[in-house]
């Protein structure tokens, strides 16, 4: 071998280990970075304006989390009550959503992923996410639709997956995220709600069997100081008990089995400081409950980034909206004095976000709701020794009589059902006074008929 070949092996040894060595130290910053900053969104149209971009650059996350719908890839139809295709009405013969092609939802993610705000907010901080069901690719779909397998990767295209990464092998979108020093650290799980979730009504499974065996392993395996549980449906509110048959949402206590099994893994697990994030909804609130563990259990939801219930009204009517809010009972949902409205519900687009002070003792957490403009709409602070279990008989006690121990489905139907004998009595109201206001005219007109008869 000549003088000139071993000079080139040898500069291409340390090449290669100067690689090596760069690619060791960024993973190792990776698990060891410690997190104090991170910010979730959900529901956001690719299509809408999206100025609240600036305000979660102005919170400087070091993580963002999408919890779903991060892109709305379904097509919605227009409303039609007659017609050849009728959308809504009992004699509906046509679905009001479906799914889109590949090439449309490959067009609506470049769409997204093009944002100037959002561009800049994936230089400045991680990016990582789960779906819900719009990007999935059909409302309220579940193990049955037949484009999901494609649709996931589009997603994990969307989040800049790495090509080799096992989620690109598994069936679904799950995974589970580390960072931070032991002692210091946060682990993020993320599932996946539609993948193998069974068909509404039916109690049956919504993370499906692999789902729960990984998951078992993450919450039993190597704890952490905190623990994130991204979940794209609300885990602990069940406003649909209370607003059905009005409206209807999507959540865990649809599957009560389910949201059982998971409220008892975390027990099992003997883990503390664990709490959700979750989407889907349209409006931003925070909820607990104080019996799933020995701990208060809290879910923060911040929907959407584009979408929210207020947004489908004309302004003069949020007054409605917020009113509605404030009527329908909520057992788990958290009220004081940090709410922008009383009901402690925030209908316009918002954000969500985690700050974390290692350096108080005890450790403290900050978890908000912020609008448009980065204020807090509602939040808690709490801290790391409020969230661990405890040995003590008594705290336990304290901690049943609350009222976040009393499920919406357990309260007396008059409480339970007042908003939609609200809306009843109001609606029977304005169709007596409709009917009355018809009488009336036709009466008059008829005396006038008569009158000029007789004349």
């Amino acid at each position: 071998m000549g003088l000139e070949q071993r000079q080139r092996q040898w500069r291409w040894c340390v090449v290669v280990f100067m690689v090596m060595i760069t690619i060791t130290v960024s993973v190792s910053d990776t698990h060891t970075k410690q997190v104090s900053r991170i910010a979730f969104g959900s529901c956001s149209n690719q299509s809408a304006p999206q100025p609240i971009w600036e305000a979660v650059l102005d919170f400087h996350p070091q993580i963002f989390i999408w919890l779903g719908d991060n892109i709305y890839g379904d097509i919605k139809r227009p409303f039609k009550l007659f017609g050849r295709e009728r959308t809504i009405g009992p004699w509906k013969n046509a679905p009001r959503f479906i799914p889109s092609s590949e090439e449309e939802m490959e067009a609506k993610y470049r769409k997204a992923k093009s944002n100037p705000g959002y561009a800049q907010l994936k230089e400045n901080a991680e990016v990582i996410g789960t779906w819900d069901d719009h990007d999935y690719g059909l409302n309220d779909a579940g193990k049955e639709f037949h484009r999901k397998i494609i649709n996931q990767k589009l997603l994990l295209d969307f989040l800049d997956e790495p090509q080799d990464s096992p989620r690109r092998k598994q069936a679904g979108v799950y995974a589970s995220y580390k960072y931070g020093p032991a002692g210091r650290d946060v682990q993020i799980i993320l599932l996946d709600t539609r993948y193998h979730r069974d068909p509404l009504g039916s109690d049956g499974t919504i993370l499906g069997n692999s789902q729960w065996s990984w998951l078992e392993r993450e919450l039993k395996g190597s704890s952490a100081a905190i623990t994130v549980i991204g979940s794209s449906i609300q885990v602990i509110s069940n406003l649909s008990a209370t607003v059905h048959p009005l409206f209807s949402m999507e959540s865990w206590a649809h599957f009560p089995r389910e949201r059982d099994r998971l409220f008892k893994l975390i027990a099992d697990s003997k883990r503390g400081g664990v709490f959700f994030i979750s989407g889907d909804v349209h409006f931003g609130e925070i909820t607990r409950y104080d019996c799933a563990v020995d701990y208060p259990l809290y879910d923060v939801t911040s929907s959407g980034v584009t979408q929210s219930v207020e947004g489908v009204v004309p302004p003069f009517l949020h007054f409605l909206v917020r009113s509605v809010a404030w009527l329908t009972p909520s057992t788990m949902r958290v009220k004081g004095p940090n709410c922008r409205y009383k009901s402690c519900v925030y209908g316009q687009p918002n954000f969500g976000t985690i700050e974390i002070d290692w350096d108080s003792h005890p450790v403290t957490l900050k978890l908000k709701v912020r609008d448009e403009n980065g204020i807090a709409v509602t939040g808690i602070n709490t801290s790391l020794v409020e969230l661990q279990a405890s040995n003590s008989e008594d705290s336990v006690k304290v901690g049943h009589d609350r009222r976040h121990c009393t499920l919406e489905v357990s309260l007396p139907w008059i409480i339970r059902y007042r908003l939609t004998i609200l809306v009843s009595i109001t609606l029977a109201v304005l169709l007596l006074v409709f009917i009355g206001l018809v009488y009336t005219a036709i009466t008059v007109f008829l005396k006038g008929v008569c009158k000029r008869k007789q004349e």
